[in-house]
């Protein structure tokens, strides 16, 4: 069940990847998420760790509904155009997801050698951290890039997960609220940002240069 989990979240990050709407990729992030935290309700109900229980509810109300939500919101708040600005087209970066999903699997494998859950837990989790800086370096919108962040940490959390079986519990904890509040913080800035410069594309910033 959990191997099955693992592979659907990781065909929502590639769904990320060809995402060319904005609501399409906060609704991409909402699935990803609502798959973690069954991944992490199973992890808890087989070892029966109280801590993952808390841990797998934060996930739910925090990364399920608080923050897609609030995306939303500051998105309709300052009018945000819905395309997304590619860098990059959806069929090539699909593409290089899959490229970088070949690779960690490759660097799994020198890990794991013959475990194949081991292996294929590994490879999405570095492939998911890779996608999340896919999406911070080769997207124009700075709330896409926001959603970049929160998907590397989605791969952070399973690959910590996959290596040592799961973090402190209060170590994770302080990280659900330390992305929390970048997110809250992030959103302000890039209201302000927009207020200001009546856009939030980041591509715009290339004037600057001298």
């Amino acid at each position: 069940m959990e191997i099955f989990i693992v592979l659907t979240l990781l065909i929502a990050a590639y769904l990320m990847v060809i995402a060319k709407r904005l609501s399409a990729l906060i609704r991409s992030f909402r699935q990803q998420a609502f798959l973690l935290f069954l991944f992490t309700l199973l992890e808890a109900v087989k070892t029966g760790s109280i801590g993952l229980y808390v841990v797998s509810g934060l996930l739910f109300v925090l990364k399920v509904i608080v923050v897609p939500h609030y995306l939303t919101r500051i998105a309709r708040t300052i009018k945000i155009n819905e395309n997304l600005g590619l860098f990059i087209n959806p069929q090539l970066s699909l593409v290089l997801a899959m490229v970088i999903t070949y690779f960690c699997y490759v660097f799994s494998r020198q890990v794991f050698g013959d475990d194949l859950t081991g292996v294929m837990f590994l490879a999405a989790s570095l492939t998911v951290t890779f996608i999340g800086m896919f999406l911070v370096v080769f997207r124009m919108r700075a709330l896409s890039q926001v959603i970049g962040i929160l998907v590397m940490e989605n791969g952070l959390f399973l690959l910590a997960s996959t290596i040592s079986g799961g973090m402190p519990f209060f170590v994770e904890i302080a990280i659900f609220f330390d992305v929390f509040l970048s997110v809250v913080i992030s959103a302000i800035f890039i209201y302000r940002i927009n207020k200001v410069f009546t856009h939030v594309d980041v591509d715009k910033l290339k004037y600057l240069r001298g």
